[in-house]
């Protein structure tokens, strides 16, 4: 590997590393602001908050919205599923510690596999499922006692991980026609769009988590807080896949539990008992043997044949 290489693999690596610090914290701001704000009041402002940041970005940049109008369906799609993934998210530590929430959450890379086996056809081995099996297992000792607990919330995560993983494949599709600042400000403004007249429509219905209170004192740098910091950790994100392969970088993304764990001890005395420890390191080593399964399959694929068939 050449230096350039090189210093382009530590960047990407410091990006994530940096991505990891930084997400968790729309966690942690999310449900100081759940206190005293209803959920769907707290993610459509995280949508308003994170699209107003995002366009100041790019006005700043002088980059381009990019607004094409074939991408209008998929990107209402993306941010329908976005939404979702959030207000379930949001809901979940509203009653729950962030880390425990973040650990099942984590089941995502499990999700992917069966999507990718039962509807893209994709070919995932013994090993891999059994990983996934695995996994599954321990998200399992972390809900139980959890279930017991709160009931259905503690199994919010499992659709948040759902919804998310069905985002990134829809964003991944998206990504290939648009700059990523574009991209995430114009999810961000379709999120907007949809939960903002969805927000009063429920509130006006009555629908449990769609009432509309005004924010007060500290409410109010909580909400703006949420949106820098969504905006803020998606570009780390972006940038660092930019400068790093993904197999690299993927590994690292489990280091967001370590903060998230943190962060939830220093601000709200959360700390995972020995049960759920169990189950985040089961997760954790899952997800790292399938990533692991995933880098030796794609390292034995054949190279592409170049356009000359040579």
């Amino acid at each position: 590997m050449s230096d350039s290489q090189n210093d382009r693999t530590l960047l990407g690596i410091g990006l994530m590393l940096g991505f990891c610090a930084v997400a968790p914290l729309i966690d942690v701001f999310a449900k100081l602001a759940a206190e005293t704000l209803p959920v769907g009041q707290v993610t459509s402002a995280r949508y308003v908050s994170q699209s107003v940041t995002l366009a100041v970005i790019l006005l700043i940049l002088r980059s381009g919205f990019e607004f094409n109008r074939r991408n209008i369906a998929p990107l209402f799609g993306s941010a329908l599923l976005s939404l979702a993934a959030t207000y379930t998210f949001i809901a979940a530590i509203d009653r729950m510690p962030i880390a425990d929430a973040l650990a099942i959450a984590f089941v995502e890379p499990f999700i992917l596999l069966v999507i990718g086996h039962f509807f893209l056809g994709h070919v995932i081995g013994l090993r891999r499922t059994a990983a996934a099996i695995v996994g599954f297992a321990g998200v399992l000792l972390i809900i139980q006692p959890k279930f017991k607990e709160l009931g259905l919330v503690a199994i919010l995560p499992l659709g948040t991980a759902l919804f998310f993983a069905l985002y990134m494949l829809e964003m991944q599709r998206l990504s290939q026609r648009m700059g990523p600042i574009a991209l995430q400000f114009q999810v961000a403004l379709a999120g907007t769009i949809i939960s903002v007249p969805a927000l009063v429509i429920g509130n006006g219905a009555g629908w449990e988590g769609f009432a509309l209170a005004m924010p007060e004192g500290w409410a109010w740098l909580w909400v703006l807080v949420i949106g820098v910091a969504s905006s803020g950790s998606h570009l780390l994100l972006t940038f660092a896949l930019r400068a790093a392969n993904s197999t690299v970088l993927a590994p690292l993304h489990y280091l967001e539990i370590v903060s998230a764990t943190i962060f939830g001890y220093l601000v709200f005395s959360d700390f995972p008992n020995r049960l759920t420890l169990i189950g985040i390191a089961i997760v954790v080593a899952s997800g790292l043997y399938v990533i692991h399964r995933e880098r030796l399959a794609k390292a034995l694929l054949p190279p592409p044949a170049s356009p000359t068939g040579v």
